[in-house]
């Protein structure tokens, strides 16, 4: 067998037991590597590539020393659920490196870090001044974890007392052109409902790249063509203005009417209706 398909051939046949690996100890390992997870990967491959360049055609034994690494790494794993000092062990302790407002300088030359290192760590943040920040400690993944201080930190609905409603996932219904059923049903609307709602942008399914159904149950859409711009969903806009106006006729029969019972009616009803309008706004902006 000419050398470049043998080549081929364990490139291929060693893809797979990668992939296989890979999915047996799952999705921590290609998002955050511990110190251990990390020897073992770059051992793993490694080995990968010794067996697949040459190795003395030893197939089997590079497989079996894949194996063994793979199902280490992914009993260390599984003790390490079961165990925090077995955890704090293999995967280390978070560092603190700024505490109080204080940075901890004995901490950076521990994990030696320089000052250079901290100030980009936190521009990576958006946060530009050390001043600004309360408490920094440094994840064992590498990452830094930050709380800035009370006064700049921002403004949240929260804070001015706002009730907003809550948002759900938005169901992709279109993609391609094509009608996603599940998500559709998911999302409590029908296929007469959706094609009402393309057929009110002047649209068809073919020129949909991409449709989502949000908490609100209205439809957005992206089209093929970007030079197209296409209008923006109206329903809570309108339904706002509709109250509002209903709200300003019942201020106007108050004071056209002349009977005393009829004009208090109609500001009860003009007070309910403001009340209304006041437990809405959030949800129909």
């Amino acid at each position: 067998m000419p050398e470049w398909l043998l080549i081929g051939a364990r490139s291929i046949l060693f893809a797979g037991v990668l992939f296989a690996i890979t999915k047996l100890i799952g999705k921590k390992q290609i998002s955050e590597l511990s110190f251990f997870e990390y020897v073992s990967g770059i051992t793993i491959g490694s080995i990968a590539g010794e067996i697949i360049m040459g190795l003395d055609n030893h197939w089997a034994s590079g497989i079996l020393s894949i194996l063994i690494f793979g199902l280490v790494t992914l009993f260390a794993d599984i003790l390490s659920l079961k165990s925090k000092s077995f955890r704090d062990f293999f995967e280390g302790k978070g560092t603190i490196f700024i505490k109080d407002g204080k940075i901890l300088e004995d901490n950076l030359k521990k994990e030696r870090y320089s000052i250079d290192d901290l100030s980009s760590l936190l521009r990576q943040k958006n946060v530009f001044k050390t001043a600004d920040v309360e408490f920094a400690v440094l994840e064992p993944r590498g990452d830094l974890s930050i709380m800035l201080k009370k006064e700049n930190q921002p403004l949240t609905p929260k804070d001015l007392q706002l009730n907003l409603p809550q948002e759900k996932e938005p169901q992709t219904v279109i993609m391609d052109g094509k009608i996603l059923n599940d998500p559709l049903a998911e999302s409590g609307k029908s296929r007469k409902w959706l094609d009402m709602e393309i057929e009110k942008l002047g649209l068809t399914i073919d020129n949909i790249f991409l449709g989502q159904i949000d908490s609100y149950g209205e439809l957005t859409v992206d089209i093929f063509d970007d030079s197209l711009k296409v209008p923006a969903p109206q329903q809570r806009p309108l339904l706002m203005a509709m109250i509002k106006k209903c709200a300003a006729d019942l201020e106007v029969f108050s004071l056209q009417t002349d009977s005393k019972k009829a004009q208090e009616m109609y500001e009860k009803n003009t007070q309910k209706l403001n009340q209304i309008i006041q437990k809405l706004s959030p949800y129909l902006k």
